[in-house]
């Protein structure tokens, strides 16, 4: 019967995330402007909830109750495997204080509108009280983590456990010194970029995007498409997965690569097992967020693998390139599929992230991790980070910030307090090609992306990835499906071969 409890108990909790992450999807898509103080104390008492009965003596008494009475049972048990998981995050939870939690969960619809609006009109000075408010809690929450080298660490290690800032700046490190000559040699390309800029009407981007999206894999009858200012993707629960998107009627790829990235973080969630997919398996109680994926690096290497590896791949297009025509029949009719695959993969540094190409992307990445750690050690303020932007921005890019919404204000993370989630990306990008390299090994996969079928992929990768949901670390996953942790290798092989092929 305890084990029976400490699962009620751990259902409450994630009940309430799940209830938690509808509210912010509806803030965030269809929530008039008017909502949102309410909407920000809403959530902050949902989350203070979650914190009381995940802390609390009834949890922790069901929690050593469960071990006593698993006594004998096999180690391997999945029963152990919850309680002792749940057990070490609660702990950490614990150690962050009440009010620390409801003030953040406050600040994250408060600063996620102040932050759209700041962007909208250009003014950083508007955003800037809460994003110190939203650092100072960061910092905060960090030290009730508690680290041994830098306070990044602890934030950083939320979202992708036992990741450092000492690890990351090495990898970095390495990284530039691929990235660096690539780019240099890409941008000789010949590559014509106008046919990327024409006219495409928005509502016919979405229709081609999720075509392709349901062939990846990506179950519409448990999810849904909407329109956001930043794209995202977000679980109530495993069927009841959905993704946004962001379209612009003169920048194709925005909206194309957005859609399948988000479709490859929902892929993941909805391919979460049965029986990993207990409350237990779904909730992260550090972050009170519901989420399957066992971290967020590794649910990055599963939208990058869909946006790059395969939807910016030269079979991808020959493939589907017609298709896209018949869509876009008068944009595209003097446009060769070679033209379009060179203009989607071309090398253009640019002020958006998002919208960046592979050899500049981790670049990006670098200048806000800087930053963050900056801020958290708290070695930089929040009124200098324009300049500092525009002063990474320059040496990393090469390119002037016009302006602060194309530079400070285009990320939403700060203003969602997810401080220590950046660096996810890059390790997202150097996963996502581990993982792919090791599925061609199968014919049953090469075969199907030489024709199209997608199918083999993602079911490879619901048994290698998504089954296990939060039960295996993204070690564990990395090298049972890889045979090999975390490395670089393969990552910088497939864009030393794209640039190759781009620069024939």
């Amino acid at each position: 019967m305890s084990f029976a409890l400490f699962e009620t108990e751990i259902a409450k909790v994630n009940d309430i995330f799940c209830a938690v992450n509808l509210l912010v999807w509806d803030s965030r898509t269809m929530m008039p402007q008017g909502g949102v103080e309410a909407r920000g104390k809403q959530i902050a008492t949902l989350m203070g909830l979650a914190r009381d009965i995940a802390t609390s003596d009834k949890m922790l008494r069901a929690i050593e109750d469960t071990r006593s009475e698993l006594k004998g049972v096999r180690v391997g048990d999945v029963r152990h495997l919850m309680v002792e998981q749940a057990a070490a995050s609660i702990g950490t939870l614990s150690r962050i204080p009440a009010h620390l939690v409801a003030c953040a969960a406050e600040l994250k619809t408060r600063g996620h509108a102040a932050w759209a609006r700041a962007r909208a009109t250009n003014d950083f000075a508007a955003f800037a009280p809460l994003l110190e408010h939203t650092m100072e809690i960061q910092r905060q929450i960090a030290g009730a983590i508690g680290y041994d080298d830098h306070p990044y660490d602890a934030l950083v290690g939320t979202y992708e456990p036992g990741m450092r800032w000492s690890t990351l700046r090495d990898l970095y490190g390495d990284l530039r010194k691929a990235l660096i000559p690539l780019l240099a040699e890409a941008r000789q390309a010949r590559v014509r970029n106008e046919i990327l800029e024409r006219a495409y009407p928005v509502e016919t981007q979405r229709a081609f995007s999720s075509v392709m999206a349901a062939r990846f894999g990506y179950d519409f009858d448990r999810g849904r498409l909407d329109n956001t200012v930043h794209p995202f993707e977000i679980s109530l629960t495993r069927s009841d997965v959905r993704i946004t998107g962001r379209f612009r009627e003169t920048w194709l790829p925005a909206g194309l690569f957005a859609i399948w990235h988000e479709a490859g973080h929902g892929i993941y969630e909805q391919g979460v097992a049965e029986r990993f997919s207990r409350t237990v398996f779904t909730t992260d109680f550090v972050n009170l967020y519901a989420v399957g994926g066992t971290s967020f690096g590794m649910h990055e290497s599963q939208s990058r693998l869909w946006e790059n590896r395969v939807g910016r791949s030269r079979r991808f297009w020959e493939l589907h390139f017609d298709e896209l025509k018949e869509h876009f029949s008068q944009q595209l009719s003097d446009v060769s599929v070679d033209d379009f695959w060179r203009a989607i993969n071309a090398a253009r540094p640019s002020l958006i992230r998002v919208e960046a190409d592979e050899l500049t992307y981790d670049l990006h990445i670098m200048v806000r991790s800087e930053i963050e750690a900056g801020l958290i050690a708290d070695e930089m303020r929040v009124a200098d980070l324009p300049a500092i932007w525009r002063d990474k921005v320059k040496s990393y890019l090469g390119l002037d910030v016009p302006n602060d919404t194309l530079g400070v204000l285009q990320d939403v993370h700060w203003s969602s307090g997810m401080v220590g989630s950046f660096p996810t990306y890059t390790l997202g990008n150097i996963m996502s090609s581990q993982l792919f390299a090791a599925a061609r090994k199968e014919a049953s996969i090469e075969e199907g992306l030489e024709k199209g079928d997608y199918m083999p992929l993602k079911s490879w990768l619901n048994d290698k990835v998504h089954q296990h949901g939060r039960s295996k670390t993204p070690s564990e996953i990395l090298v049972a499906a890889t045979g090999t942790d975390l490395s670089t290798q393969s990552y910088i092989a497939d864009l030393t071969r794209k640039v190759a092929e781009l620069t024939v």
